[in-house]
């Protein structure tokens, strides 16, 4: 594989894809790979609101990091371009870019806007990636429409689609054009990276037609939770003790009240460690990552990003009634509920001109 000359502009990855499909864990996982062969990385995360998971689990993995908060990138472009500029201060050959994970049109709001600063980031083609076990979800008759728009709207754009979790589901063949890659055993990634660091393939190639007020419409069919609590529990409990009962109860509330999980994430940090806990789906067996062997603590700094197809007020009773119940002498508590903002971006270009 090949990167750019460190006296160049840095390789812009942008890695696209639905929410929970895998866009995180395949940055951290890149972003290891290459830094044992010399090329520094660095990362942008984006979400709808603030306080993220990501950035935290980023952070841990020893990856320079920066946030775009409060709208995707293509409605906070200036942000965008801040944070790369911000991040070019560390020298990386490589920033990697997560748009948030309801985002599409990414290329005629993001990488056309970008492509006209050609001594800012040289761009690489844009990835999407496909949790399987979505995609068989997607193929359903009682796929939930708004999602479904999303889910297609964002494949429809790639030049590069990538399967995920190959460890977890070895035997789903769908969309057998993609390349196939796991985050956790990193089968697959090298030649994802070759590909998107080499200059032989083109970036940005597929612009949308979209209806603008059926994607609002579709943003606004989910309910976005970002929460933060600062705990000294009654009782000392490792991470894994904390938010293992807390992710199974709120997986069966929101189930009961028939709302759908699209993403939930929890993170626990305690001096002695952390613990991360994911599920796409109602009744999922839980991805679990960090310090799972940590020593109980009462100090806790717990971090939740729920994205559900619910009313928000609905969702933030059951959040509130669940965090409610652990039992703790202090609890400094904030969270944010919404639904996305029609999205408005503040460049759109579908076509660059040609010469």
């Amino acid at each position: 594989m090949s990167v750019s000359d460190p006296s160049t502009p840095p390789t812009l990855v942008l890695v696209g894809g639905f929410l929970g499909a895998g866009k995180t864990s395949l940055i951290m996982a890149a972003s290891r790979m290459l830094a044992k062969r010399g090329v520094s990385c660095a990362a942008i995360l984006n979400d709808q609101g603030d306080e993220l998971v990501d950035t935290r689990q980023v952070q841990q993995n020893g990856t320079s990091v920066s946030e775009v908060t409060g709208g995707c990138f293509c409605c906070q472009f200036t942000k965008l371009r801040e944070s790369i500029d911000a991040l070019r201060q560390t020298s990386p050959q490589v920033i990697f870019a997560e748009p948030v994970g309801s985002c599409t049109d990414i290329v005629a709001t993001v990488l056309n806007p970008l492509r006209r600063e050609s001594d800012l980031v040289r761009i690489a083609p844009f990835t999407v990636l496909v949790d399987p076990n979505r995609a068989e979800q997607m193929q359903t008759f009682d796929a939930d429409p708004s999602m479904l728009f999303l889910w297609k709207k964002q494949l429809e754009e790639a030049d590069i689609v990538c399967t995920t979790k190959l460890d977890r589901y070895p035997d789903i063949s769908i969309l057998p054009q993609a390349m196939r890659v796991s985050s956790k055993s990193g089968e697959g990634i090298r030649a994802w990276l070759d590909l998107v660091l080499t200059k032989g393939l083109s970036a940005g190639e597929h612009t949308l037609e979209i209806d603008y007020e059926e994607y609002a419409e579709a943003e606004a069919a989910l309910s976005w939770t970002n929460l933060s609590m600062h705990l000294d529990l009654e009782e000392v409990h490792t991470p894994s003790m904390l938010i293992g009962p807390l992710l199974d109860q709120l997986d069966e509330a929101l189930t009961s009240e028939n709302i759908e999980i699209v993403h939930l994430k929890l993170m626990d940090t305690a001096s002695t460690g952390w613990v991360k806990a994911a599920i796409c789906r109602n009744g999922a067996e839980p991805s679990v990552d960090g310090d799972l062997d940590a020593s109980p603590s009462t100090r806790h700094d717990l971090l939740l990003n729920l994205r559900a197809v619910g009313n928000p007020e609905r969702v933030r009773a059951i959040l509130e009634r669940a965090t409610g119940q652990i039992k703790a002498r202090e609890r400094n508590l904030r969270m944010d509920c919404f639904s996305p903002s029609p999205p408005q971006p503040e460049q759109r270009i579908p076509a660059l001109a040609t010469n």
